[in-house]
């Protein structure tokens, strides 16, 4: 369960980010954030994983209010967390195994759990067989699926995504939107912040779209645009 309740965000150049927003989003949700660009959808997401906090308003992420964690129990709220970026964020120097496997070692994952929740979270997204590739020896799409093992090997109930699809072609855009819903179909809360009107359109599932930092339509099984 994730919860905004009467949350703005203005930052110090006086940008209001957020204005008042209210949102409930249930365990096992397939939820779009949708509207143009400076609409506040990634304040929004960095809200739920502690990267920023409200000026007013609180987050709640189960029944753990985020806005009021000590910063030394973010590392925990994160590994139920996971998140995928526009850009990959992959490091350049390792295998597709080697970082999804870092995400595990620098939380202190037992060593001997590795190899197993490694192999689950590529077979996942169907890149067991390029494990050893690095980055560059793979294409947009199978990078992005990288990304997206790495933010599913702790098993959280949430996953977070950040324009996915914004660097990908229509073809791979959907092949990626097509896994988040698999993974979806599995309990994982998932919530998809997007400007591609195609795919949110394809997929009719929940529709939250934001102007100018406020919510203005919350559709059930909604389209990219408000119909009429």
């Amino acid at each position: 369960m994730i919860v905004f309740q009467g949350v703005s965000k203005i930052y110090p150049n006086g940008v209001k980010a957020l204005q008042g927003v209210n949102l409930h989003i249930s365990p096992g949700e397939f939820v779009f954030i949708v509207g143009p660009t400076g609409a506040g959808k990634s304040t929004l997401l960095r809200m739920i994983y502690r990267d920023e906090v409200p000026t007013r308003g609180r987050v709640l992420v189960g029944s753990q209010d985020v806005t009021r964690l000590p910063s030394r129990q973010i590392p925990y709220l994160r590994r139920r967390i996971g998140v995928v970026f526009q850009d990959f964020k992959l490091l350049p120097h390792k295998t597709a195994w080697e970082n999804v496997a870092f995400a595990l070692h620098v939380t202190g994952a037992p060593e001997e759990e590795i190899p197993r929740r490694v192999g689950r979270a590529l077979a996942v997204v169907g890149l067991l067989d390029k494990a050893l590739s690095f980055p560059h020896q793979l294409s947009g799409g199978e990078q992005q699926r990288v990304s997206i093992a790495r933010a599913l090997v702790h098993e959280p109930p949430i996953l977070l995504a950040d324009e996915p699809t914004g660097n990908l072609d229509p073809a791979t855009s959907w092949e990626i939107i097509q896994l988040l819903a698999a993974i979806n179909r599995r309990g994982t809360t998932v919530v998809v912040t997007t400007h591609n009107k195609i795919i949110v359109d394809m997929l009719r599932k929940r529709v939250v779209e934001l102007s100018e930092g406020m919510v203005v339509r919350d559709q059930p099984h909604g389209l990219y645009a408000q119909e009429g």
